[in-house]
């Protein structure tokens, strides 16, 4: 039987990969749904190239280009975030790729696990606002989440056969993006254009922004706590440039285990698909010969303050990560606005964590007013 998939922002870096996955495995995956929030050209393609069963937009205002482009094709077509969370949990899908960007991908993962779903998640935030919502009703309905992070696929995949609780550390890789060698007083004089130049993988605008702050890192920090179990203080971050080695762990017996390849988002996402199978492909194979010199060194929480602001919210709990998450999202998008300089995006996001009202134990309700205040006071910030 294939897999039915639906994918939750299709149009994206994410969900355009994931497509190429199931088009090279016809055999063992079907398109079931595709959404997507403003794209409307690009979902119209994908809707007349693989004919899925539903095909949603987020933004109202282009259901009528949508519906006219397929109204000749069996396909049936919606609008509308609430109308994406419906797609998430409809009965005849395996398998839920959560590719949104942003706070947006929370409901529909919500709605994907209360269902029971295998999720592929590629939506960090998920876990990074809500990460303790998240598991509890993972506990409930006994869905799968699966990472998609190459960072979180290559600890999974270490961890296969081994007992949690003889992890001494987990230790994410980072890039270091393409600021890593600049000082202080470089980085003030970036532009948005350069941060957009990643020197090793393809991602949308928005996560190449975060990447170059370390806001991604911290990010795949605070979701690693919530995927993995384990406590701060158990995960560690090393810059590795030549993103060969996608992350490793730390066993008591001194030993560490590492995932290693080329930096090609269609692994982690086929192996998610496939999983607990790995699924033979034609993707290049890494030749050692050409990396002789894989390097590793300290990140500078200096020169990067996003990923210190990040380990201080997973310290704090509560709905600091949402506090942290609504923040950045705004800074991220005036950045690339040129609204705002390089460094001032750290400031502006220390300075909301101070003046966001704290709650130690938020529910969902709680992080929506979390999350829509942050905005507005993050705003107020820029202008």
């Amino acid at each position: 039987m294939k897999k039915q998939i639906a994918i939750l922002g299709s149009t994206g870096s994410i969900g355009t990969q994931t497509l190429d996955v199931i088009e090279r495995n016809p055999d063992r995956f079907e398109v079931y749904a595709l959404t997507a929030n403003n794209n409307v050209e690009l979902l119209v393609s994908q809707a007349l190239k693989y004919k899925p069963e539903f095909v949603v937009i987020g933004n109202p205002a282009h259901y009528q280009t949508l519906k006219d482009a397929l109204r000749n094709e069996p396909v049936k077509v919606f609008a509308g975030n609430d109308s994406i969370a419906q797609v998430a949990e409809m009965t005849p899908i395996d398998i839920v790729v959560t590719a949104m960007v942003g706070y947006s991908g929370l409901l529909p993962t919500i709605r994907a696990v209360k269902a029971g779903k295998r999720i592929a998640l590629a939506n960090k935030e998920t876990l990074v606002v809500a990460g303790e919502l998240i598991n509890a009703l993972v506990a409930e309905s006994h869905a799968e989440i699966l990472p998609v992070d190459s960072e979180h696929s290559a600890v999974f995949q270490c961890l296969a056969g081994e007992n949690i609780e003889s992890v001494e550390k987990l230790i994410l890789t980072a890039s270091g993006g393409p600021f890593r060698t600049k000082t202080l007083t470089e980085l003030q004089k970036v532009s948005s254009q350069e941060a957009l130049k990643h020197p090793n993988w393809e991602m949308g605008a928005k996560i190449t922004i975060d990447s170059a702050s370390m806001m991604n890192k911290g990010f795949e920090v605070i979701e690693a706590k919530w995927l993995f179990g384990l406590p701060p203080e158990k995960i560690d971050v090393v810059v590795h440039p030549q993103s060969i080695v996608h992350s490793m762990v730390m066993f008591d017996d001194s030993s560490i285990k590492a995932q290693m390849g080329l930096p090609d988002m269609r692994l982690p996402i086929q192996y998610a698909l496939g999983f607990p199978n790995r699924i033979a492909s034609d993707f290049e194979r890494l030749d050692f010969s050409k990396y002789s010199n894989l390097t590793f060194e300290k990140p500078d929480t200096v020169r990067f303050r996003n990923l210190h602001l990040a380990f201080e919210a997973m310290k704090r709990g509560g709905n600091m990560p949402c506090v942290l998450n609504a923040a950045n999202e705004i800074v991220n998008c005036a950045f690339r606005e040129n609204k705002i300089g390089f460094l001032q995006m750290s400031d502006i996001i220390e300075a909301v964590m101070q003046r966001a009202t704290f709650i130690q134990s938020p529910t969902y309700e709680d992080y929506e007013a979390t999350d829509s205040q942050v905005r507005n006071l993050t705003k107020s910030l820029i202008k």
